[in-house]
């Protein structure tokens, strides 16, 4: 069969699949409803069209047929082994065929071929990006389509460094390259301003929590290291060689090799009981939809929802009520909480003097001058400008509560949605940005992690985003929390894998640092997740409802708690090597 006959028919189905969900994406959106997984269709049909046109051009190679297929495998292997797919070994393979690809392009010449080997891996890491993320683009859709192709480029910077170090140094250097560079990579991902560590391979294991119950020493980036050297030992051994058939005991020794962790862990896992003592937490899922509804609802009418649901599930004995992201806006910080629906809340806590509410605030300082702040912004109102700066916050009250309350100011800002990301340097982008929906503003930070010890337990008040880094929330247990509460609005997405994958990784920060977890969601899922990461007492997406446990409050510091990422460091040191004998190999 002659495949370029198909060609123009392929494209032509991809580009009208795309531009029909694009079509009722606007339609939809006119008439103020969400676009649920359309998105998927529109971007992943859009990018098939575009690789079928230029296949011809984008890899120029005389087995670019082989090219094509071995990006796309590794793609498709990657996104199916993501959460929330059941199919998490595929992680153990996934590389593979891009490796494949790298060794074609390696075994065609001498020279270092960056370009080609850009082509390969970008098409493999687009199709990973859009098929486990494309939800984003239900919150803005031009930055969306920025965000995966941008990471997708960066996801290539490890591939070529490690094609690189093949060329100059040799295959077995390149293999220890491969995983230092990767990890390097990730821990990398997680410090900048445009910071994006969804797609962390070790996040995979979210699916299956008790196959990594050895993340309470290693972190997430512990699984990552886990999956690249399956897909090295694999690839060097069997895939490389082509020699499954006369190595069965290689085969199997292999198997073995990678089972021993996943053996180790469910026998820790089932061996493991939650320690310290307990508290009682109410949790309250309001649901008000956060793109056509929470912030046109008045606030009056908000806040008999919020308290209506608290009466219903409240006991004298409660330790903790948690309300989600954002319950509250329009909070001026100094201006002592004096608002008629703050005092309201104020009013309710006095029937529980035990209580301690934990919630989110959208809230502001302002400042008569102009301040040295990284994030200033002005309004005008008659001849006086007032300046401000935003923030996204988390607070403990209760009855006794004056002005001066414990307070938390989200410091992992989701790039796009709440930061313009160096915007000093890429002011440039400033209408673009706008244009396609996103913000030029950003939100205040904080530098280090507060812990409200006004209760009974010290609370981790991670806001949203936050709960992905591993390392970020370790910081808070370092300051003596011995429980976190996660608060929430994961109705941006609309009902996706995204709100699933952020609760799922949710049960990697329990394992890591031993800490229940009391989750509260605006729009999402609300639950319990207990030590060993198990989810509890889970809400249905969309639900208006409360959730009423107990937890138990662990003062034992993990040995991931004490050190962080330290495989991100020893990765780094290996990094430095293969930097250096690439400058030594220069020099020679």
């Amino acid at each position: 069969m002659n495949l370029s006959k198909l060609k123009t028919p392929f494209i032509l189905v991809s580009v009208g699949i795309a531009l029909f969900s694009g079509y009722r994406m606007w339609t939809l959106n006119a008439q103020d409803q969400l676009w649920g997984h359309l998105p998927l269709f529109n971007l992943l049909f859009g990018w098939i069209a575009i690789m079928i046109a230029s296949e011809a051009s984008w890899f120029r190679h005389p087995e670019k047929n082989k090219l094509v297929l071995y990006s796309t495998m590794s793609g498709l292997l990657l996104a199916f082994g993501f959460p929330i797919s059941p199919f998490t070994p595929l992680m153990f393979i996934a590389f593979i065929p891009l490796l494949l690809a790298e060794n074609i392009i390696s075994e065609a010449g001498t020279k270092i071929q960056k370009w080609k080997i850009f082509k390969a891996a970008f098409n493999a890491f687009v199709l990973w990006n859009i098929i486990t993320t494309f939800w984003v683009a239900n919150t803005s859709y031009g930055p969306s389509y920025v965000a995966i192709l941008l990471n997708a480029a960066f996801m290539t910077v490890p591939i070529i460094l490690y094609h690189v170090v093949r060329v100059k140094l040799g295959k077995q250097w390149s293999y220890f390259a491969f995983i230092a560079f990767w990890i390097s990579f990730e821990f990398g991902h997680m410090q900048w301003e445009i910071s994006w560590p969804w797609l962390t391979l070790g996040n995979s294991f979210a699916q299956y929590p008790s196959w990594v119950q050895w993340y309470e020493f290693t972190g997430h980036l512990g699984g990552s290291f886990y999956i690249l050297l399956a897909n090295i030992l694999i690839y060097n051994n069997l895939v490389r060689l082509n020699n499954w058939k006369s190595n069965i005991k290689t085969v199997l020794g292999l198997a073995a090799l990678i089972l021993v962790p996943i053996v180790i862990s469910i026998l820790i896992y089932y061996t493991h009981s939650d320690k310290g003592k307990s508290a009682k937490i109410v949790i309250v899922q309001p649901n008000f939809e956060p793109h056509y509804e929470k912030f046109s609802i008045p606030k009056s009418q908000q806040i008999i929802r919020f308290l209506d649901l608290s009466k219903k599930a409240l006991e004298q004995e409660t330790d903790y009520l948690v309300f989600p992201e954002t319950s509250f806006s329009l909070i001026n910080v100094d201006d002592g909480f004096r608002l008629p629906y703050m005092r309201k809340i104020r009013s309710f806590l006095q029937d529980y003097p035990k209580l301690k509410l934990i919630t989110g605030l959208a809230s502001m300082r302002q400042y008569e001058t102009i301040q040295d702040l990284k994030w200033m912004r002005t309004y005008v109102t008659g001849k006086d400008t007032i300046y401000w700066e935003a923030q996204n916050a988390a607070v403990e009250m209760d009855y006794q509560s004056g002005d001066e309350l414990d307070f938390y100011i989200k410091s992992k800002l989701v790039p796009g949605a709440e930061i313009f990301p160096y915007h000093k340097y890429l002011f440039f982008f400033k209408p673009i940005i706008e244009q396609l929906g996103g913000t030029t503003a950003g939100h205040a930070t904080q530098k280090d992690r507060s812990v409200f010890d006004g209760g009974k337990a010290k609370i981790a008040p991670a806001i949203c985003y936050e709960s992905i880094y591993g390392g970020y929330v370790g910081g808070y247990i370092r300051n003596g929390a011995n429980a976190i509460f996660i608060i929430t609005n994961d109705g941006w997405w609309d009902n996706t894998a995204g709100h699933i994958q952020h609760l799922k990784f949710a049960s990697l920060r329990a394992i890591e640092h031993r800490r229940s977890i009391a989750r509260s969601a605006n729009t999402g899922i609300s639950c319990f997740i207990n030590q060993r990461g198990d989810i509890l007492q889970a809400t249905e997406y969309g639900e208006v409802t409360t959730v009423k446990g107990e937890i138990q409050l662990n003062e034992e510091m993990t040995f991931y708690s004490r050190f962080g990422d330290w495989i991100a460091w020893v990765a780094l040191m290996v990094t430095l090597v293969m930097f250096g004998g690439l400058v030594l190999r220069r020099f020679q």
